[in-house]
């Protein structure tokens, strides 16, 4: 499976950036995807994550309400709406991608996904 993402940048607090990931190599179906991000000096961290099907979706605490993740399984793309961004969500952003049985979980792990695309920066100023 590869992972590309795109739509990183630079943007002001409170201001809005959508990122994309193209999916490829495998059935996009069988997969449920998500995205991570890493500031400078810290650990990879969980942000959102969503079902095969799209009906359900996992956010971490620090996005609730501000980011929405999406899937479009016509076009074996993810997205990531981020709205009302804030300093602290500078960081690299990765998508990432996991199959699973019967159950989606919560899937808040670095070792939860085995692809994972390569990193796209986003730089919120205040």
């Amino acid at each position: 499976v590869q992972l590309q993402a795109s739509g990183g940048g630079a943007v002001q607090a409170g201001g809005a950036l959508r990122l994309s990931c193209a999916v490829s190599g495998r059935t996009f179906t069988n997969y449920a995807v998500g995205w991570f991000r890493q500031a400078p000096g810290q650990e990879r961290e969980f942000v959102a994550a969503i079902s095969r099907s799209g009906t359900v979706t996992n956010y971490a605490d620090s996005v609730k309400g501000r980011f929405t993740i999406g899937r479009d399984n016509a076009k074996n793309t993810v997205t990531l709406q981020m709205d009302s961004l804030k300093p602290e969500d500078t960081a690299v952003y990765y998508c990432v991608a996991r199959e699973y049985g019967a159950y989606f979980l919560a899937f808040m792990r670095t070792q939860d996904y085995a692809y994972w695309g390569q990193g796209t920066q986003v730089t919120v100023s205040s």
